[in-house]
């Protein structure tokens, strides 16, 4: 599994890379490979106010429905829009492409207590 160590991480299983103190936000290798081929992404509006933990969107694959959480409080500023036509991103580019959403934080502190790479690595594995 890969697992950038240049990124945080959800116990949810969604990754984090912080830009411009912007948090954008996609699920794992681990997590898209669970689920297997996925056929459909639903987004969440830009302009939605998302608290910790709590689900925004939803990804569902030939296996199930998967809800997504936001691993920060915050609001919505910008979607991945082309994964609404490519959903398949998910599975070929977790990290890249298959991006879903970016929040800027109302509480930066929150970042704090993502999982290191070592740490998610742990969780998967244990």
């Amino acid at each position: 599994m890969d697992v950038p160590s240049t990124l945080r991480y959800s116990p949810d299983h969604e990754w984090v890379r912080v830009e411009d103190g912007r948090v954008h936000t996609g699920i794992t290798d681990y997590a898209q490979d669970a689920l297997g081929d996925v056929v459909f992404v639903d987004l969440p509006e830009v302009g939605t106010q998302v608290e910790r933990g709590a689900s925004c969107s939803e990804v569902e694959s030939t296996k199930s429905v998967s809800e997504i959480y936001a691993p920060v409080a915050g609001t919505i500023v910008e979607v991945n829009g082309d994964l609404v036509d490519n959903p398949q991103r998910i599975n070929d580019d977790p990290y890249g492409d298959g991006w879903m959403f970016v929040i800027e934080p109302s509480d930066d502190a929150q970042l704090a207590d993502l999982l290191d790479a070592e740490g998610y690595r742990a969780l998967i594995e244990g």
